[in-house]
Order: structure tokens, then sequence, then C-alpha cells
């Protein structure tokens, strides 16, 4: 009986290894598993529906260090909001935004007929991320997206980013060359590529959606916090009715606190 039992054992486990789907590559924490994970991810991707163009981007992503070292090192978001708002500069944001908004004011009035966001807001929010454009970033986005999603300490957040980097790449929107934050924001108001796939706008109507063209950007913006919940002629200061979906831009408090701050001083 004992012999009997061991070989049925040995059959039916070699059924389950038969039957058994190869593991998917493992996340990791440094750059020794990152090509292997890549070709795994690969077929995630295609299942997703990336084409050729984007799988080749994925092909020739690098384990962007720079992009682990930022992750690691955040701490701009531990300061006090009047700390925070000095080292980000918000005098110089709200005066530059003031002279934006009188620059380009049928742009912006255009944008708050269509979405109901105001100008103040979506100037803070313009000032903050890049400087008005002055600096939308210098890592690849490609590079910086599929590392985070490589990475295991936030895989399942980045994971749709990446996938929404690669189909971007599908459309002709970004190249595997195209620079952005190290987190792998992208364009005038950094978005993630996930979300620039989902809320892109081609305001200028001339075929494609290009988030470091500044009028694409900022409608795009408009739209992503139109579509988060935003209630056109409500305000947006601490304890009003849009305040919330500033959250959905960006999750730090000290964040929301200085664009409704500034959002308030650009538009006074």
């Amino acid at each position: 009986m004992r012999l009997f039992a061991s070989a049925t054992f040995a059959f039916a486990l070699s059924l389950t290894t038969l039957a058994a789907p190869a593991l998917a590559a493992p996340c990791g924490n440094t750059s020794a598993g990152f090509e292997a994970w890549k070709a795994d991810f690969a077929k995630v991707a295609r299942r997703s529906g990336v084409k050729s163009a984007g799988l080749q981007a994925l092909a020739q992503a690098q384990y962007a260090s720079r992009t682990i070292a930022a992750d690691r090192n955040q701490k701009s978001f531990r300061y006090s909001l009047e700390k925070f708002m000095q080292i980000r500069g918000a005098a110089t944001i709200v005066a530059q935004g003031r002279k934006q908004k009188a620059r380009h004011a049928e742009f912006y009035a255009a944008l708050e007929r269509k979405y109901g966001v105001p100008a103040g807001l979506l100037i803070s929010i313009h000032g903050m991320e890049t400087a008005f454009g002055n600096f939308m970033g210098d890592s690849r986005v490609v590079s910086a997206i599929v590392t985070l999603t490589y990475d295991c300490r936030r895989s399942e957040f980045f994971e749709p980013h990446a996938l929404g980097a690669l189909k971007l790449v599908d459309q002709g929107a970004i190249t595997s060359a195209t620079q952005g934050a190290k987190h792998g924001e992208l364009g005038h108001t950094q978005f993630l590529p996930g979300n620039a796939l989902k809320y892109g706008v081609d305001w200028d109507r001339n075929g494609r959606v290009d988030f470091y063209n500044m009028q694409d950007a900022l409608a795009s913006t408009a739209r992503y916090l139109q579509k988060h919940g935003w209630k056109r002629g409500k305000g947006y200061q601490e304890g009003e009715p849009n305040y919330r979906v500033l959250k959905q831009w960006n999750a730090a408090t000290v964040y929301q606190q200085s664009l409704a701050i500034m959002g308030r001083q650009i538009d006074q």
C-alpha cells in the first residue's frame, strides 16, 4: 500500500506540474530581475491591447535608478504648509500666474465655459507642476513608469500607467525617448500616463493629444477635474464642495491647500 500510494502521489504531482501555468516573473527591489520581468510584462501588455510600437518601447525601457532613488526619498510633503509653499515658490507662481491669466484670458474663459473649472486653479496647477512649462522633467517617461511597475513597493498602482504609456506610444502621443518627471508624469501639468490616455483632450484640434502643448494639457487637466466631480460655480477652498476634488489631483494635504490658496490669489 505504501508503494502504491507513493506512486499515485508522484503521478498526481506530475499532472499538477504539467497543468500549472508558468509563474509570472516577480517584482524586484533592484535591477537584477528587470529584463526577465519585462519579458513577462510584455504578455500582459499584449493582452491589454498594446501593439508593436508600445511593445518595442517596453523592450527598450531601461531600469531607472534615479526614479527609484527619488521614490525612496520623498520629503517635501512632510513640510508644514508655510514651508511647502515657500519651497515651491508660491509667491512667484501667483505673480506669474496673474500674467498668464491676462495673456491668455479667452483661452481660460473657454475652458471654464466648457468644464466649469476657473482659471486660477488651472494656472496654479500649471505653475506648481512645471513652472508654467519651463521644466517638464528630464527622465524618460516609459522607462520611469515601467521601472515603478516592476518595483515591489507599488506595482499595482503603477501597472495601469505603464500600460497607458505603452498605448500612448502606439498612438504616437509619446515615444520611448519622451521625457517627463521621475515618476513618469508627462507634459505641462504632469499627467500620469494612464490618466493622460483616459482624459486627454485635443483642444487645438490638430488630430493628436499633445501634453507638451499648453492648450491640450490644460484642457485635459480641466476635463480630469470635471470627471472627478468638479461642481460648476462652487468654491474649492477648504470646506467648500470642490475642495475634495483637489485630492484626486494630488493626495498630499499641503499640495491641496497650496493649490486652493494660490488659485484664489490668482483670480483676485
